[in-house]
């Protein structure tokens, strides 16, 4: 049965990424502003989401805290899968004993659990600020991407352009850039894609746990970690509407995602 191309996905993510990118033309009032005369006002004319209790508005605060979010997302997997190409090239040339003690930590550290892992190096980093929790969670999430990699490079590193290019002279990134990374790169491309949406997972959690983002620093996740006073207050609209904002683009992402693995293994069983 053939995959239908996720469109309606990819305009729901186009748009939200649009209107975040563009959140000075979307946004209707200053989001970091405190109203607070009009703090915890309902879905109205004036605010079209609300406001929360310090009377910041929320449809002002979804654009901006959705670029935050989305470019903590992209920056982690921008280091992830840089960290994974490096390493799973690596140990794919390395003779047989590097190769196995590279692949053995890779375990090791893949067997912590991964929120446990991010909070380990946030204390020890330091990921207080979003580029800060951007490099905790991108070096937390390179470990399976790795060892596809990995594999890919076990059954290039043999082909005979590869072995001219060595012939030739050469270099080790010379070879990566030219001849492997061209042809591993589909096949981790869903996988980048899937990092994303774990990325902007990790920081709404560890900004609802209290230990990501500070509240100050709008964000999807720190406007959900202020839940606890909204059931108080019954503003569900400060939860709710965050909440499905990141529901529907990790939907988006994971549709997407979902399209190109279906979508590299077709191509593959065809070869």
């Amino acid at each position: 049965m053939k995959k239908r191309f996720p469109g309606i996905s990819l305009f729901i993510l186009t748009v939200v990424i649009a209107g975040c990118l563009a959140c000075g033309a979307v946004m209707t009032k200053d989001p970091a502003y405190m109203d607070l005369a009009n703090s915890n006002t309902a879905p109205c004319r004036a605010f079209f989401f609300g406001t929360d209790a310090m009377g910041r508005d929320v449809f002002s605060m979804i654009w901006h805290g959705g670029r935050v979010s989305l470019f903590i997302g992209f920056l982690a997997t921008l280091i992830s899968t840089a960290v994974a190409v490096l390493v799973g090239s690596v140990s794919g040339c390395a003779p047989a004993w590097i190769d196995g003690a590279m692949m053995g930590l890779t375990d090791i550290v893949l067997s912590v659990p991964g929120l446990l892992l991010t909070v380990f190096l946030q204390a020890v980093l330091g990921g207080s600020s979003v580029i800060g929790l951007a490099v905790v969670i991108g070096l937390t999430g390179w470990m399976s991407m790795a060892r596809v990699v990995r594999t890919e490079v076990l059954q290039l590193k043999n082909m005979d352009y590869v072995l001219a290019a060595r012939c030739l002279g050469g270099g080790f990134f010379h070879i990566l850039c030219r001849h492997l990374a061209p042809n591993f790169i589909p096949s981790i491309l869903f996988m980048a894609v899937m990092n994303v949406r774990s990325a902007i997972v990790a920081e709404s959690t560890l900004s609802f746990m209290g230990i990501g983002l500070p509240v100050e620093v709008i964000s999807w996740g720190s406007m959900l970690s202020l839940s606890e006073n909204a059931l108080i207050t019954r503003s569900w609209w400060t939860v709710l509407i965050p909440g499905v904002f990141l529901l529907v683009t990790l939907l988006c992402l994971t549709n997407l995602g979902n399209y190109m693995r279906k979508s590299g293994s077709k191509r593959h069983s065809n070869l």
